[in-house]
């Protein structure tokens, strides 16, 4: 059935095909709640919102209202540890195991924090040790596995979607070098100075209420959806138990798509996929770096030409298409990226949800997208997006 709720919010103009491609989503049925934000230079240009953030209560979708992100999570992350970097704490080619010292087993001893992040590391299963909601809370069983663990590929050689792990290898240097949990040292160096941001790696019992429900895919609209002909590698490995796709994902996590809905699954420290956030948050977060926000920048320019450079492009391990990694971030290039792949210098992230948000420093845009209508797509990407992409570009090529 088409939900045919009003859209509310604001565009600046020159930014009305963006407003007309948020209702059109709704209007086709696309969409049940989601809010969409863009940032110019620093300000606030679309600010959207609509539909229904509870479908069963009717209750709406409001401004600040918070959805769980999925895999966008893992931009926390990334950006946490860039900022280390930017402070001189931490340097992009040291070995992890200068920060992390049981990293080193297994011959892991070499692999720096560079290849760490552009998912070069070949430490993308966790299938040893399934993650569970306990190891989620406790941390340390998750990453003293990883740090136990041998790579799946000569480090440095290939790449592979670190889907499930890239959130703890991320948040464990940063947890060595700061002293504090990943959550916190995001809350207290990024959120706090940006004017308290609604992003959050661990939602605080306080703002559950505001968390938007997320409606999940059915198996066939899965199967639909991953029908496409870039993706029949990735089904074909998705169904086969002994590939390192399977076990780098379904094999690694003994935590299902029901507990979507489940607020512990927010109270824990997950930043490869449970995270949160309001639209508005998300795209302030992104232009905070690449540019001031009411004064605070994260990082520098030369920092940020890091970070979106390619470091790895070409068929992905465990993805099977080609997807292209800088530092912690995706570029545009291969299916999992909806936005037009002429339009480069991108860097961000997409997740399962249906959410993506990326940065644009040649134009000062920053974009974020927060829907709560899963995705058919494994890692999100999804028409939804690709259309709202579009229309944000529209005169700006």
């Amino acid at each position: 059935m088409k939900n045919t709720e009003v859209v509310h919010g604001t565009v600046a103009t020159g930014f009305e095909p963006v407003r007309d491609a948020f209702h059109r989503n709704f209007a086709q049925g696309a969409e049940v709640g989601a809010g969409l934000a863009v940032y110019q230079h620093g300000e606030l240009v679309v600010d959207l919102w609509g539909g229904c953030a509870d479908p069963g209560s009717r209750r709406p979708w409001e401004r600040d209202t918070i959805a769980a992100l999925a895999s966008t999570t893992k931009t926390f992350a990334a950006g946490a540890l860039l900022l280390l970097v930017e402070r001189g704490q931490v340097d992009l080619d040291a070995p992890v195991a200068r920060y992390w010292p049981e990293f080193a087993q297994n011959g892991k001893g070499e692999i720096t924090v560079r290849v760490l992040l552009s998912h070069r590391a070949g430490l993308p299963s966790m299938e040893a040790r399934p993650v569970t909601w306990e190891d989620l809370r406790d941390w340390t069983p998750i990453t003293d596995t990883l740090a136990a663990a041998a790579p799946e590929w000569p480090p440095g050689t290939a790449h592979g979607y670190h889907g499930i792990t890239i959130g703890h290898l991320i948040g464990e240097i940063v947890r060595r070098v700061s002293g504090t949990s990943l959550s916190a040292f995001f809350d207290r160096e990024i959120s706090t100075p940006l004017g308290g941001l609604d992003c959050y790696i661990r939602v605080p019992d306080a703002e559950l209420p505001r968390m938007a429900t997320m409606v999940v895919p059915d198996a066939e609209q899965v199967s639909l959806g991953m029908d496409v002909p870039e993706l029949a590698d990735m089904a074909q490995a998705l169904s086969d138990p002994t590939s390192l796709t399977y076990r780098a994902m379904f094999g690694s996590i003994a935590i299902g798509w029901d507990a979507a809905n489940d607020p512990s699954t927010y109270r824990v420290e997950s930043p490869s996929m449970d995270g949160v956030a309001s639209a508005p948050s998300l795209a302030r977060y992104f232009a905070a770096l690449i540019g001031e926000v009411d004064g605070v920048r994260l990082l520098s320019p030369r920092l940020v030409d890091q970070a979106r450079r390619p470091h790895a492009d070409g068929i992905d391990e465990i993805l099977r298409v080609r997807t292209s990694w800088g530092l912690g971030f995706a570029l545009p290039g291969g299916p999992m990226w909806p936005a037009p792949e002429e339009i480069t210098g991108l860097f961000g992230h997409g997740g399962a949800t249906g959410s993506f948000a990326f940065a644009d420093p040649e134009r000062g845009l920053a974009f974020a997208y927060v829907p709560n209508r899963g995705s058919e797509l494994l890692e999100g990407g999804d028409f939804r997006v690709r259309r709202l992409i579009e229309a944000v570009y529209e005169g700006r090529r």
